[in-house]
């Protein structure tokens, strides 16, 4: 596995670039096509021997995988083509287009699979059993195996769920081969036919892996939100600068594996120098590319630290909101002070479920203010969806 890594990925790169994306995924094709071909072939041949159609059914199985990897292998060949006029992001969502092709592949595949189990449910027949079918079959479940693992570690290197789905693919190929073998002891010992109906479970498998692949690429082409994990990795880079005090509105567009693009605002002193405000975004911004492979655009947020009035208000609006609802944060605060009045400016991050409550939270902070200031105060809110915020 390790030799394979070393033979064919690009050394002294990245795991973000491109280069080492498309050997990975090359590496992965091809490597998925030998060994389900060679499977293919030698469950079909056993299975045609044997009159079993759970044999027969995974054998068809292995052939949908091989048709897999193929269909992946063109995925992130596309995916390779640089920007251009009428794709100015690039096409690195052909591979999410890969792998949904070969979820239709594996639905189609699982589908028929399942009526020629029906089938041999309602007209059973007496599988021939031979120390070669139960070979195969064992040998079957450790390349599987081996292909489980080994396409996990390429998907988590690349951070790939075209691979990791692949992978997912293969350990349910190791218990669905593992139900044909535990079909062929049974029968061998009690003579119960239940090839049939282990041939149904096959074709589940087939079906359900389907069903789950074609569910995560989807995700992803409707708009999904930033993970967590890359929430974590882009909030480490920036508590790694002094100068930023906070950050929220964090929005992720995902153009493909290596095309991610976002933006976020960073909160800092107004007190700094705006140029060097404006050279630690610009250093942010290249770590994040670097490090992540995400295109991230800063905003600058200038706040006011140190003043006396802004803090006590600031600290009013926090305990009116804990008490409202813990999970109720703000940022962003401002003080304007005018002749006759005062605005405070400020955005609420607001949970989903608290959407009808705007007017009673606005209604609960101004009752506070006009309690404990003298003078109009007006509240300009602006109330932000909790998925596009970082704290």
């Amino acid at each position: 596995m390790t030799f394979l890594m070393k033979l064919f990925i690009p050394k002294g790169l990245s795991a973000t670039d491109s280069k080492v994306r498309s050997a990975v995924g090359r590496l992965s094709g091809w490597v998925g096509i030998g060994c389900n071909l060679l499977l293919f072939a030698a469950k079909l041949m056993v299975g045609i021997v044997t009159g079993s159609v759970s044999v027969t059914a995974d054998a068809m199985n292995n052939l949908s995988d091989a048709s897999s990897s193929i269909v992946t292998l063109i995925g992130f060949k596309l995916a390779e083509k640089p920007a251009d006029e009428d794709h100015p992001y690039g096409h690195a969502r052909f591979e999410y287009l890969a792998g949904l092709a070969v979820a239709g592949m594996m639905v189609v595949i699982g589908f028929e699979m399942g009526k020629t189990a029906v089938d041999k449910i309602l007209n059973p027949e007496m599988t021939t059993i031979t120390p070669v079918l139960v070979g195969i079959l064992i040998g079957s479940m450790a390349v599987k195996l081996w292909l489980c693992l080994f396409n996990t570690k390429l998907g988590k290197y690349i951070d790939s769920s075209a691979l990791l789905a692949a992978a997912a693919d293969s350990r349910n190929d190791v218990i669905a081969t593992g139900a044909v073998l535990l079909a062929t002891v049974i029968e061998k010992f009690t003579g119960w036919q239940v090839d049939g109906y282990m041939g149904l479970v096959v074709a589940g498998f087939i079906l359900y892996s389907g069903v789950m692949l074609a569910k995560d690429t989807i995700s992803p082409l409707l708009g999904e939100a930033a993970s967590p994990e890359l929430q974590k990795q882009i909030v480490a880079i920036l508590e790694k600068e002094p100068a930023v005090l906070g950050y929220h509105d964090l929005m992720v567009h995902d153009y493909g594996p290596g095309q991610r693009f976002g933006s976020l605002h960073v909160e800092m002193s107004q007190e700094l120098d705006p140029l060097y405000c404006h050279e630690c975004i610009d250093n942010l911004e290249r770590r994040s590319l670097e490090e992540l492979g995400v295109h991230l655009v800063l905003h600058y947020d200038p706040v006011v630290i140190g003043d006396p009035e802004i803090e006590e208000r600031k600290a009013l609006v926090s305990g009116v909101l804990e008490a409202f609802d813990s999970r109720l944060r703000f940022h962003d605060f401002r003080m304007v002070r005018g002749n006759g009045h005062t605005n405070l400016i400020f955005d609420i991050v607001l949970p989903s479920d608290l959407q009808k409550e705007k007017k009673n939270i606005k209604k609960a902070l101004e009752n506070a203010l006009t309690a404990s200031y003298q003078g109009k105060t007006y509240l300009v809110i602006t109330f932000d969806v909790e998925n596009f915020n970082l704290y």
